[in-house]
Parts: structure tokens; C-alpha cells; sequence
């Protein structure tokens, strides 16, 4: 009796009519289309359990709580952060050093970001591609939102505009800039190609949030006087917002529907035959589901509580920790969350460039960064909204020139549909000096309660001379 037998026997769960529930080779294709590219990223990180846990009760109860905690605690490379989840929370009860208690947080939000991406693959086994589509582009960045909403509910506007520029900024740049480096001196000898299709519709998706952000801060400038446009400005992004929020579910439509083939590369195509065939380098990849619908669900629940729980220490610790390190506000909203936070799907991209399959590091890259700025930003300006939380789109200056770079540089970058090392320099090279520029900031966490005329100012100063 094979292994593969013996985990059929040991997971009643799987089994349909009396009979394994295995997924045949088309199937598994269909289940490839929600096994989307973040999927594949963050996959390189998983390992697969030896089924220790399973020996010592043979009793059924037992044995599905074994291997859930197997193949959901177990089952990834950064299992040993999952120490950090405690260690916060009793630091937080004990009173210990409130940078500790940051640092701790984010440390135990990265392999609970990764098991989400996990999960949202098992409960797509059941639901189909569509549905694990639908389920991975709401909680792809569920960190993110999270986060955003308890700043929102502690009236931290700047935290939760920083914290997603940074996320923005970080994709573009940081992930995408190094898969290009890294895949292009892995690769000297090779040409590297991509499919522009989707990296042209991606960065469509991009230039339409740029200028849904770049409105309100030009209207605030456009004004006889600064204080008329403080209302119409928040009016102006709220629009601006719903727009927002229904070309993104246009574009889930245009990803998932009507044309699925863009977002279908080759390399992923190649991954899973790779699978198929046992062939491939990732051939420990799973198959077929290793825990059961509602077990998924369960643990994808009891991820967002735990999310949510190190989400809140995170927000109301980031200005002790700015204080006691020195650095701004701005900096480790920026730089840091963004870099801790999805560390796993960042890692993923980077591997898989290595291995030349760069459709999928553009794909993680760049649909993470239209996720956010389509979906993320609009929902919290209109979270915001229902909270009695007056957020705009108006990011300030420093900020939305950062975020207008960062999309043109990596607009051109991904034109012509090949890549090496230099264009992967370029795009960290932007990132550092735009880290640099936040990190010399000392802007006041409220600065957003005060709109920023800085420029209108020197503007009139320059006129009235």
C-alpha cells in the first residue's frame, strides 16, 4: 500500500459516495486556474508532511485534528514564526517593551499570511476555479485591510495611507525589481520572456488608480482658497472610490471569464504539467486537497481572528516603536510593514524567478499591487465613509509623485516583453532612494488632519512677486 493510499484512508474527509475524491488530470487544470499565480508564489515555501503526528492514535476524531495541524501548522518553511503569534500576545499582557510587541506581531503576521494563501488553494478544490478566484482576490491581501481598518477605527489616517502606498511601492518595486535582478544573473545565458498581456492590462489598471489619486490632490490645489476643497475633495475621492471598486470587479471578470487565457502563462501551464508528470522541481506540490472544505474554512477563520488580533497590536504599537528606534512614522509604514508582512509571497516571486518562470513573479508582483491599489484603497475610503472617518484619496505630494514614478518606471520597464539584471536594478535602485527619501521624513502622524498647501503657498508667493 502506497503512501498516497494510506493518506486516502486516513482522510475520510476526501472521500465522495463511499470512494477517494481524486481529482482527475482535468480537474486538476481547472483547479490550476484558481491556483493563480499568488498560489504558486507562496508554494515554493510549503513542504510536504510526513504524517508523524498520525501513529500515535489510530482513532478517527484524533487523526483529522492531526493532520490539520500537520499540513496547516506544519506544513510551510516559516512554521517556526508561528512562535511569534505567543510570544507577542504574552508580551502584550505582561507589559513588555511596546517595540517588542511590534516587531513580535509582524514576525507571527508572516506565516499567517501564507497559510491564508494555503487555504483560499484547499477550499478551491471544492468551490472551482471561479469561486477560488473569487475567494483568493478578497483575501489576498487581507493583512493589508485588516490592518487599514483598525488604523481607521483609531482615527490613524496616515498609518493606513502609508501602510498601502508601501504595499503598492514594495510590488512595483522591491518584488519585481529583485525577481528581475536575481532571474537575470540566474539566467545570464538565457532570454527571458514574459507574456505583456498581462503585465499591459495590469498596468492599465494602475494608471487609472494613479489618477483617481492624483485628482484630489490637484483639486486641492486648483482652489482660490485652500479651505473650500477640503468637503469636495472628500466627496471627489468617494467617487472616485466606487469607480474604482466596479472597474476592479470588471477586471475579476476580465481575469476569471472572458479572457482567462492572459493570465494562463505558459510557465504556470508548465508548472502544472510538471506536476502532473511528477517532473518538475516543485513535484512535492500538492495535487489534490490534504484537509477537508469545512476544516479550511475553520482554520481560514481562526487565521483572520488571529490576523485581526496582531493587526491591532501592530497599529497601536507602530508609534512607540517609531520613537524608540528613531525612525518615522512614514518609514515603517512604508518600507516596513509591507516587507514583513508578505515576506512568504515576495520569497515565492523571487524563487520562481530564478528558475527563469517569469509570468508568475510578474504576476504575483504586479496583480498584488493592482489588488491593492483597486480594491484595498478604494474599500477603506469607503469603510472610512461608514465609520464616520473622513480619508480621501488626496495622498499628499511626496507620496503621490513616489507612487506616479514608481507605476511609469515600471510601466516602460515591462514594455517590450524581455527582461535582464539591469531593468531589475533600476526598479531596486528607485525603491531604495524613494526608502531613503521616508526615511529622512519627519512628517507628525496627524499630518493628514492638516492638508498639505505647501506647494499652492509657494506657488502664490511666487506669483504675487
Amino acid at each position: 500500500m502506497d503512501s498516497r493510499q494510506i493518506t486516502q484512508e486516513q482522510q475520510p474527509w476526501l472521500l465522495e459516495n463511499g470512494d477517494p475524491k481524486r481529482l482527475t488530470k482535468e480537474a486538476r487544470h481547472g483547479h490550476g486556474r484558481s491556483r493563480n499565480v499568488h498560489n504558486l508564489s507562496t508554494s515554493s515555501l510549503r513542504k510536504r508532511s510526513g504524517y508523524t503526528l498520525l501513529s500515535k492514535d489510530n482513532r478517527a476524531c484524533l487523526q483529522t485534528v492531526l493532520v490539520n495541524i500537520q499540513e496547516v501548522i506544519l506544513g510551510t518553511k516559516l512554521s517556526i514564526l508561528f512562535s511569534a503569534i505567543p510570544a507577542a500576545i504574552l508580551a502584550h499582557y505582561f507589559g513588555l517593551g511596546r517595540a517588542w510587541i511590534f516587531i513580535l506581531s509582524l514576525l507571527g503576521l508572516t506565516p499567517l499570511a501564507e497559510r491564508v494563501s494555503f487555504l483560499t488553494e484547499q477550499i478551491a478544490f471544492f468551490t472551482g476555479p471561479t469561486v477560488g478566484g473569487l475567494l483568493n482576490a478578497t483575501c489576498g491581501n487581507i493583512t493589508e485591510l485588516i490592518i487599514a481598518i483598525f488604523a481607521l477605527s483609531n482615527n490613524q489616517i496616515a498609518v493606513v495611507k502609508y501602510s498601502l502606498l508601501g504595499s503598492i511601492l514594495s510590488n512595483l518595486l522591491l518584488v519585481l525589481g529583485t525577481s528581475l535582478l536575481c532571474g537575470g544573473i540566474a539566467n545570464l545565458g538565457v532570454e527571458q520572456k514574459y507574456d505583456r498581456r498581462q503585465a499591459d492590462v495590469n498596468s492599465l489598471m494602475l494608471l487609472l488608480a494613479l489618477l483617481c489619486h492624483s485628482l484630489p490632490l490637484l483639486f486641492t490645489y486648483s482652489a482660490a482658497s485652500p479651505e473650500l476643497t477640503v468637503e469636495p475633495t472628500l466627496y471627489l475621492s468617494r467617487t472616485a472610490s466606487i469607480v474604482m471598486l466596479g472597474a476592479y470587479v470588471v477586471y475579476l471578470v476580465f481575469q476569471l471569464w472572458t479572457h482567462r487565457q492572459f493570465f494562463e502563462a505558459e510557465d504556470v501551464w508548465q508548472f502544472l504539467e510538471a506536476e502532473d508528470e511528477g517532473l518538475g522541481e516543485n513535484n512535492e506540490a500538492e495535487e489534490e486537497a490534504v484537509i477537508g472544505f469545512w476544516s479550511a474554512f475553520a482554520w481560514l477563520a481562526g487565521m483572520t481572528v488571529f490576523i485581526a488580533w496582531l493587526s491591532e497590536y501592530v497599529v497601536d504599537t507602530i508609534e512607540d516603536a517609531s520613537d524608540s528606534w528613531g525612525l518615522s512614522v512614514s518609514f515603517l509604514s512604508i518600507i516596513l510593514l509591507p516587507i514583513v508582512g508578505n515576506a512568504a509571497e515576495h520569497a515565492g516571486a523571487i524563487i520562481f524567478a530564478f528558475k527563469n518562470k517569469l509570468d508568475i513573479s510578474l504576476g504575483v508582483a504586479l496583480g498584488s499591487a493592482t489588488q491593492i491599489a483597486m480594491f484595498v484603497v478604494p474599500l477603506c475610503v469607503i469603510v472610512a465613509w461608514i465609520m464616520g472617518v473622513k480619508m480621501d484619496l488626496n495622498f499628499n505630494i511626496l507620496e503621490t509623485g513616489s507612487l506616479a514614478l514608481a507605476i511609469i518606471v515600471t510601466a516602460f520597464t515591462l514594455q517590450d516583453g524581455t527582461s535582464h539584471y539591469l531593468k531589475g536594478l533600476i526598479l531596486l535602485l528607485c525603491y531604495f532612494v524613494i526608502g531613503a527619501c521616508f526615511f529622512v521624513q519627519r512628517t507628525p502622524i496627524n499630518h493628514n488632519d492638516v492638508p498639505n498647501f505647501t506647494l499652492k503657498l509657494v506657488t502664490d508667493s511666487v506669483l504675487s512677486t
